[in-house]
């Protein structure tokens, strides 16, 4: 059976993923280090990582999907604030914060890994911190390396916040090529829709 590596996700829209190049552009311009960046039309909010799964099974995800939204009106989420894991002074990822209607954004989230969980997918082990990863850092990267970027990115404004409304849940294909993954997104869960009733 053919094997589709997926994950859940909230696309962005093309106005955010433009912020996130220019944000890249002043942080490529300020410091040398070995990094891997994103690209930004790559770059969405990743609710679950599903791993490889049979292609056979596509369907009961996106149903899980329909059920998790039920109920859930559209949002509006926010791009703002520049951050780094674990701390600045071992940088090893730069990413984007992301704020708005968080609560909404945790409650969906929430319900995903619930109807996931009745479907085998263990629950994520880690407190669910939405963000949007821009870059990570090579394993080369010395030390001092490290630092010096965790203090540009201490010291650069990122001032494009950019809000933007959350109305589906995407179930995306990823392909891992050389050139770097190529994303198809498989089917989508509308926020706030109706479940179809069925006649007695």
């Amino acid at each position: 059976m053919e094997q589709v590596r997926c994950f859940i996700a909230i696309e962005l829209p093309d106005g955010v993923k433009r912020g996130l190049r220019e944000l890249q552009a002043q942080l490529k311009s300020g410091g040398q280090a070995p990094v891997k960046w994103a690209d930004p039309d790559n770059i969405h909010l990743t609710l679950k990582f599903l791993g490889n799964v049979a292609a056979d099974r596509m369907g009961e995800i996106t149903a899980a999907m329909t059920k998790a939204v039920q109920g859930v009106s559209p949002f509006q989420l926010e791009v703002k604030e520049l951050g780094v894991f674990p701390n600045p002074r071992r940088v090893q990822v730069i990413w984007v914060g992301v704020s708005g209607e968080v609560d909404k954004l945790a409650k969906l989230q929430q319900r995903l890994e619930s109807n996931l969980a009745g479907l085998g997918f263990a629950p994520e082990g880690r407190r669910f911190t939405p963000h949007l990863t821009l870059a990570r850092l090579r394993d080369q990267a010395t030390p001092d390396e490290r630092a010096k970027l965790g203090q540009l990115i201490a010291d650069t404004e990122f001032d494009a916040a950019q809000s933007f409304p959350v109305e589906a849940v995407n179930l995306i294909k990823s392909q891992l090529t050389r050139e770097g993954p190529i994303y198809t997104r498989i089917s989508s869960a509308a926020l706030n829709k109706p479940l179809p009733t069925t006649a007695a």
